[in-house]
């Protein structure tokens, strides 16, 4: 059966049902919504790291929220994606502290290492390269952050570094 002719509840597997049942279970019954943010994460997570529309319908259907509420959970924050990215997904922070402490050269180390600019993907789908807001990491600026990982006080060597660990 293919996503477009499934039911929105059989896009979310057993095991992500079960991990928002974990989240839901931590707010009162009439608060469904509440776990909006966590269980986007989690049907991200089982699809690759990408939220298509069908999924986000899923989201709403399973938390009893309407569509457009959960879109608008979505596309505001930065950690959700609604293309295929790379493996690791490089989020460089480019916020006045760490911009005042480098992060430009980071950026550009990070272009020319990687040969893709900010927002796209290498052609092996190793890396997506993402620009994002503060990461609050401040005091170790300049920093990124690849799945849960922060990587602080950086130069172009610590990041030949993390690239290489990461092949």
């Amino acid at each position: 059966m293919s996503q477009m002719t499934q039911s929105p509840s059989e896009l979310i597997n057993a095991e992500s049902k079960q991990d928002i049942d974990q989240w839901l279970a931590k707010y009162p019954d009439d608060q469904k919504q509440s776990a909006v943010m966590a269980a986007l994460r989690i049907v991200q997570d089982q699809n690759g790291g990408w939220l298509t529309r069908e999924l986000m319908d899923a989201v709403a259907d399973y938390l009893d929220m309407d569509n457009i509420h959960v879109y608008e959970v979505a596309t505001f924050y930065s950690m959700y994606e609604h293309k295929p990215v790379g493996k690791h997904k490089i989020c460089v922070c480019t916020n006045i502290s760490c911009m005042n402490c480098g992060s430009g050269k980071i950026v550009e180390h990070l272009e020319d290492k990687l040969d893709i600019k900010l927002g796209e993907t290498t052609e092996d789908n190793q890396f997506t390269l993402k620009e994002v807001e503060c990461l609050g990491a401040c005091s170790g600026a300049p920093m990124i952050q690849i799945g849960e990982h922060y990587y602080e006080n950086l130069s172009p060597e610590k990041i030949d570094e993390i690239l290489n660990s990461l092949k």
